[in-house]
């Protein structure tokens, strides 16, 4: 090692790879076969100790060198084969040649003679401040000799990182064909057992690959990788540029490529084979033999009772579709149903017969199974009569080839890589400046407590002066951190590579989507690194690099929004994990106006699908998220709904500005308008969709009234008791669903108020009751003097700061305006008697909102608010004054037509009100049975049951009846 090394730093690395390669052939010349590769062996793993524990000096000079060596030993073919044969994935990590280790102490890489001026920002981002605050001149010069510093790292850095990607392009080579299979070939069937390690055993740390090196890996694999497509783009005109590369949807469901126990979008593997069998024939040319499907039964597949001779013959049985086969997984991590899935498709023997379309000579190949490490160059690439990984080419996909397949199979595991553990490393490594930007905050804090600090108070300033020497100090340290951080996990050329990677994983979408049914085969993991690779780069890489400035950016943002739009309710999509994550990406896109307006660029076919998914029923689907992308497509617009947080957490600790909920109102009135034209369409969309959020909001609100009751008894018990965390998150969340059900009810009757105000529509009539006794119960419970939620609110208990009175009444508020202030006057006719008609309706509850405790006389001017009392005077950052005239001329227009209600009233018997809620007089009979409610009774119990409350007779009408014409009727018969 020391006489190889010597020759390394010595001579020029040409003179140094001339002389290492003569000493290897005079190895392998004068010694026997198994005492080279034993002296291989040994030279190996000690470089890579030496590469991994050698101290970090500022040139990165020790870990240059040994990198040089190990090109220099890779450099010779018949060394470098067997390498990557038998030792560089067998018995070594050889990842740890791709990382970059971080140094423990900052003198130990010299970071203070590199970047001797530190410098960290003076106002956090994170705290919602608008605007940037002046830069003094100093502090620009500061931050300039900062980034400078920062620009001579990275250039050392880059040097380690070229002799890394070096490595890399020689095991990837593939015309070194003399005396065996290429290296690309072998690194190919390594490179996949190495995959296999770290997606089947997630479980077991011993056998994963550690995060951060594959970071690393990531990203000189990445390079890489891009060498050879365009180089072979340069030698092929016909073929593509790595800029457009996507992985061909032929490639998951025609068995050439493993991917273990990955879940695919439409379920398991032995599933969809059977279930879209005849696509496979019809789009592919990919037939199942049937018999032999049969007779693969899952019960002669338990994985203690098989004979051996079965499971030895197995890899002769299966003919055709190139599916690897599973390797056996650590005991103790195996699934069963998984296990017995796979083998089950190892049995199933897939043969090219004859198709249901002509197949043509060069098509009609039979093809080999076999296991990664058996696979040779034409089972990979094809030849004459086999297109080899791209068998099944369905008629959406071009004829000419994007690239060699081999390169294909790389780009596929790079992706591979990034859903395993790349995204989860590059989400811990933001740790870092979030340390520098907390300790940044309480280096100011102590900085204005100096100058507020009178001279006389020496003890007092002695102690300041300590905290602000400790906190400079570990700022000067976290700061040149930092700029290590960003050198090698954050920086312009890191950000580019991820930046490719989701436009891969985009276009291979694209493509795939266009193969119908069979989209289904396409694994999971692309579409989570498509949403994973663009948080990262809008979260992880945002404060350091913009993303606007990459090229196509526009492009790709709506590229994405149209895939969320379109699959977030995809049929095709089995799996609730997936689905849950594109609609949370959905509902993330929304929030941020750039991703928001990507989405109104989304062509209009795939914008209004979209809206329409989100207008399904809620019931029988996950309907809080779909709730939530509702809600921000409104908050702007709504009633005093222009807010980022509630007022009454303005006072607490900020938190994180970059948070989706946390983002400045952006409506979107052209997704609005799509769900307006929507819910206008046909008589049964606005009426389901209606009744199902106001069912949610009945079942979401009765339970935070039960659980605050519950919260309140445990604090009001003499004996010390702790409410439990989890019930509090419950209740606030429940809290919270019922004020975001509320903005959609608002979004729904601005934009569509004839839904509920047009008595010519079947369901109106009911719908607005149903919506009047909703607003009743919930104005009830928040507006009573000292009642239950006046008292859980003033408890202010950790976890349920968001629970308070603004929030759900302004909701209530701005229903109850657009209904009795904005309407038409026959639809505010109706809705105020609809109303007044309920028997929760209390006019309190309405002066209460002003902070009244009765309704004011004609032309009295409001005093000014009582801060002890709730009254929307009080917030007149979010109330306007136009939104509190509103208010006045509801209160007064409820007051008045109240008072008429009284005076018109007439006495009801006893047997004339509803025997049902003894609150309505009898307005509806049933047909056939003759049995008799009103009508609000009758319309809700349809809703749910068709048998008469009374005699359980199905009821098959409903008619009106009145005491009068049924008593004249009576007379003249008799």
């Amino acid at each position: 090692m020391t006489f190889l090394l010597g020759l390394v730093k010595v001579g020029t690395p040409v003179q140094a790879q001339s002389a290492v390669r003569q000493v290897l052939d005079l190895l392998w010349l004068f010694m026997e076969d198994y005492e080279v590769q034993d002296c291989l062996r040994q030279l190996t793993m000690s470089l890579l100790r030496l590469y991994r524990f050698s101290p970090i000096v500022p040139d990165l000079g020790l870990q240059a060198h040994h990198l040089q060596l190990t090109i220099a030993i890779l450099r010779h073919e018949r060394s470098r084969k067997f390498l990557l044969s038998n030792v560089l994935f067998d018995v070594l990590r050889s990842v740890v040649f791709f990382y970059i280790k971080s140094p423990l102490r900052v003198e130990e890489a010299g970071l203070q003679e590199l970047i001797p001026t530190t410098w960290w920002p003076h106002r956090s981002s994170r705290e919602g401040t608008d605007g940037e605050e002046a830069e003094a001149p100093e502090e620009r010069q500061r931050r300039r000799a900062y980034e400078r510093g920062c620009q001579r790292l990275r250039k050392r850095i880059e040097v380690v990182e070229e002799l890394q990607v070096q490595i890399l392009r020689l095991l990837l080579g593939n015309e070194d064909i003399n005396g065996g299979e290429a290296s690309r070939y072998i690194f190919l069937s390594k490179f996949r057992k190495f995959l296999e390690e770290n997606a089947s055993s997630r479980g077991n740390m011993t056998m994963l690959c550690p995060p951060e090196y594959m970071v690393c890996f990531l990203h000189r694999l990445i390079s890489a990788l891009r060498y050879y497509w365009d180089e072979y783009k340069a030698s092929n005109p016909h073929a593509s540029f790595s800029e457009e590369a996507y992985v061909p949807p032929q490639i998951f469901y025609n068995g050439k490529v493993d991917y273990f126990d990955l879940q695919r979008l439409g379920g398991l593997l032995s599933h969809l084979r059977k279930t879209l069998k005849d696509d496979l024939a019809s789009r592919a040319n990919i037939l199942i033999d049937p018999l032999e499907l049969q007779a693969a039964t899952m019960d002669d597949l338990d994985e203690d009772g098989e004979p051996a001779p079965a499971a030895a013959q197995r890899p002769m049985q299966a003919l055709a579709m190139g599916g690897a086969l599973s390797l056996p997984r650590p005991g103790g991590l195996s699934s069963p149903t998984l296990g017995r899935a796979n083998r089950f498709l190892s049995a199933a023997a897939v043969s090219l017969v004859t198709p249901q379309r002509p197949l043509s000579t060069s098509e009609k190949v039979k093809v080999r199974t076999l296991s990664a490490e058996q696979r040779t160059r034409e089972d990979i690439e094809g030849g004459p009569w086999s297109e080899g990984l791209l068998l099944g080419r369905p008629p959406e996909e071009p004829e000419q080839r994007l690239t060699e397949n081999s390169l294909l199979e790389v780009l596929d595991g790079v992706v591979m890589m990034y859903g395993l553990s790349v995204h989860r490393q590059l989400g811990k490594m933001v740790g870092v400046s979030d340390d520098v930007n907390e300790y940044a905050m309480a280096l100011r804090d102590t900085e204005d407590k100096l100058r507020r600090c009178p001279m006389r108070r020496k003890d007092i300033l002695a102690e300041l002066t300590k905290s602000q020497r400790v906190f400079s100090e570990k700022l000067d340290h976290l700061s040149r951190r930092l700029a290590w951080v960003h050198a090698t996990v954050y920086s312009q050329e890191k950000m580019r590579d991820i930046y490719w990677l989701l436009r891969v994983c985009v276009r291979t979408v694209e493509h795939s989507d266009r193969t119908g049914p069979l989209f289904a085969f396409m694994p999971e993991f692309y579409l989570s690194v498509a949403i994973n690779s663009y948080s990262a780069l809008k979260n992880y890489f945002g404060p350091v690099h913009s993303m606007e400035a990459l090229p196509g950016y526009e492009d790709t943002l709506t590229r994405l929004a149209a895939i969320l739009a379109k699959h977030f309710a995809d049929t095709r999509i089995v799996g609730t994990d997936i689905r849950d994550s594109l609609l949370q990406a959905l509902a993330s896109y929304v929030c941020y106006p750039s991703s928001l307006r990507a989405v109104e660029r989304v062509p209009e076919q795939q914008r209004i699908a979209m809206v329409r998914s989100l207008l399904a029923p809620y019931e029988q689907r996950p309907w809080a998220q779909t709730n939530w992308i509702l809600v921000r497509l409104w908050r702007g617009c709504g009633f005093g709904y222009r807010y980022t947080r509630l007022p009454h957490l303005l006072k607490t600790k900020p938190e994180d500005a970059h948070l989706p909920s946390l983002q400045k109102p952006c409506p979107s009135i052209l997704l609005q308008q799509h769900m307006a034209d929507l819910l206008r369409q046909g008589p049964d969309v606005a009426p389901s969709f209606l009744n199902s959020v106001l069912n949610q909001l009945n079942w979401a609100f009765s339970e935070f009234v039960g659980m605050i009751q519950e919260i309140q008894q445990a604090a009001e018990r003499l004996e010390r008791n702790f409410v439990d965390s989890r019930q509090l998150k419950v209740c606030a969340t429940c809290f919270d669903l019922s004020v975001s059900l509320l903005r959609v009810l608002e979004m729904t009757i601005t934009l569509v108020p004839e839904i509920v105000l047009d008595w010519t529509r079947p369901t109106s009539e009911m719908l607005l009751r149903r919506l009047a006794q909703l607003l009743n119960q919930v104005l009830n419970r928040v507006t009573a003097e000292r009642n239950l939620f006046d008292r859980v609110v003033t408890l202010r208990l950790p976890g349920l700061e968001s629970v308070d009175h603004y929030p759900i009444l302004v909701a209530v508020t701005g229903i109850l305006v657009r209904l009795l202030v904005h309407g038409p006057p026959s639809g505010t006719e109706r809705a105020t008697s609809v109303l007044l008609a309920d028997p929760c309706f209390q006019l309190r509850s309405i002066c209460y909102l002003l902070g009244q405790p009765e309704p004011p006389a004609p032309g009295f001017v409001l005093p000014a608010p009582d801060p002890k009392r709730f009254s929307l005077q009080s917030y007149p950052e979010y109330i306007s004054v136009e939104e509190l005239r509103q208010v006045e001329q509801m209160l007064a227009h409820l007051t008045s037509a109240s008072a008429q209600a009284a005076a018109a009233t007439l006495p009801t018997s006893e047997e004339d009100l509803c025997p049902i809620c003894y609150a309505h007089p009898i307005s509806a009979v049933f047909q056939p049975c003759g049995h008799k409610s009103c009508k609000a009774c009758i319309d809700q119990h349809l809703m749910n049951n068709k048998d008469c409350f009374f005699c359980k007779a199905t009821i098959e009408s409903v008619e009106d009846w009145e005491k009068a014409a049924h008593a004249g009727a009576t007379s003249s018969a008799a």
